[in-house]
Order: C-alpha cells, then structure tokens, then sequence
C-alpha cells in the first residue's frame, strides 16, 4: 500500500485523522498514513514540508501560505477547517500586564519565524495601529517554553490557540488578556510538490476518506466526552469548542487567500500577491 507521511500539531482539530488511523479507514481504502506531530507548530511542519520529511501538513493558513511565497515547494490541496483560529493573547498568571493595549511595544514569545504565533503577533500589531517593526520576538519552539519563559520574564505575551491553552488558564499559569480571531479560515492541508507529482492517487485517497469523516464528525456519538478526554479540557469548553469549529470538504476560497496575502504584504512579510494558483493544486 501506499504511504504518506501527515505532520499536525497535537491539537484537537486533528481527531478526526486520528479516528481515520485507528478505525482502519484509511487503510481499507488502500493506504497507509503515519501521522507525524509537531508540537513546535507551522513553523516546524513548513521546515519539515521543505526537507521532505512529511509529505503533507495540516497546517495554519496565513503560515504556510508565508512559507509557499518564501519559496516552499508544497501546495494547498485542500481546507481543513473553514472556521476562524481564535488565539488567545496570554501573559503570565502573575504579570502585571491587564489589557491588550498595556502589552504594545512589549515582547511576544513566538515558536518559530514563519510560525502562526509569529505572523499573528505582527497581524495583530497592525490592526491595532502598533509599529510592528518594534516588535522584540522570543522564539520559545513550543508551549511548553512559552510558560517557562513569560513565567521568567524572558517575553511578555504569547498568542497560542484558545482551548489549547485553557487548562493553563484555569489553572493560573497563564492570564488571558483578549482574544484574537484570524480573519480567515483556520487550518489548510498542504502537500509537497513531489508528493503531489508522484502520489497523487494516494492524496486523493486520503482527502476522500477525511472528508467522509470531517462532514459527519459532530454527529459522532459522544464525540464531546472523547475529545475531553483525549486533550484534557472540561466539557464545556469542548462543547463551545465544537459548536464554533467547522471543517471543511472543498478547496479554499480565492478570496481568502487574496486576503491573507494583502495582510502578509501590508507587514513585508511577502515580497508581493502573486495568483491564487500559485498556492493551490488539486482544486
């Protein structure tokens, strides 16, 4: 059978690959998915998508899409969820810092350069009218730094999924002072070029049998219990979770994606908007 290797975050919205993985669907479609996870982020899967060492990545929009321009050779195949990333703007539990405006000119601990906690970071300096180019980044590489470091003061803030880092909320390792939505769908899947020209049966395989499972995963009985479960939130907040999140079965939107490139130039962080097509295959 034939193999892909899939890179994700260890995060909730990836259960329903998972539930693909261990139900046998995949492989009673005829191939074999290996799921690699990446708890620094986009910005580890956009290293390992460069260096072949996945042959697809779920992965945050406005990341890749940065990624693809500095010249990435993957392409999107697909959406994957077609709702807003809300990220949680966080600083120590015992900082002194209250309101997002107390945090202007302060340092934000990001997980990588190219990563979605660095491009938010910089998206949400200029909508607030900040000057980005005093913006003083901290790479931490993943969640678990980000606490030593805004617990030590080495950065200020960090921008991380909501309900990801809830639990440290609750439990008072973190504040959070706001929140962020992107202004754009969440998660895309990417896909090497290589993988693309030499694996294009296996991909579409592999979309089939995702989409089968992502267009009826909030029917799922006792899906709510499961996801608490596996990532250790309190039900409520999965039920909200779930009520906000939708995956999507289609390629994205062209208008999406002019989006995102408008605000990746607007911040210099891409040398121009090229065509959607350059982002885009398998439509």
């Amino acid at each position: 059978m034939n193999t892909l290797k899939v890179g994700g975050v260890p995060e909730h919205f990836n259960l329903p690959i998972h539930l693909c993985i261990e139900e046998g669907l995949f492989a009673d479609a005829g191939i074999v998915v290996e799921w690699v996870e990446y708890a620094g982020g986009t910005g580890a899967m956009n290293a390992a998508l460069r260096a072949g060492d996945i042959d697809v990545a779920i992965i945050l929009t406005e990341g890749v899409v940065k990624d693809i321009a500095a010249g990435n050779p993957s392409k999107i195949i697909q959406n994957y969820v077609s709702s807003p990333l809300i990220w949680g703007v966080h600083v120590a539990g015992g900082s002194n810092f209250k309101t997002l405006d107390d945090l202007k000119d302060t340092r934000p601990a990001i997980s990588r350069f190219g990563s979605g906690s660095h491009v938010m970071a910089y998206i949400q300096a200029q909508q607030l009218g900040w000057e980005s180019s005093a913006i003083n980044c901290v790479v931490v590489n993943n969640l678990d730094n980000a606490v030593q470091s805004l617990t030590n003061g080495d950065a200020d803030y960090f921008m991380w999924e909501h309900f990801t880092t809830k639990p440290l909320v609750d439990s008072g390792i973190f504040k959070r002072v706001s929140d962020f939505p992107t202004p754009w769908s969440s998660f895309v899947i990417a896909a090497t070029t290589d993988a693309i020209n030499t694996k294009n049966d296996t991909l579409e395989v592999f979309l089939e049998v995702l989409n089968n499972k992502t267009v009826l995963f909030k029917e799922i009985p006792k899906i709510e219990m499961l996801l608490s479960e596996r990532y250790n939130q309190k039900l409520e907040d999965i039920k909200v979770w779930i009520s906000k999140t939708n995956w999507s079965q289609s390629q994205i939107e062209t208008t999406e994606l002019e989006n995102v490139q408008v605000h990746l130039k607007g911040l210099n962080m891409i040398d121009k908007e090229q065509d959607v097509d350059f982002y885009l295959t398998l439509n």
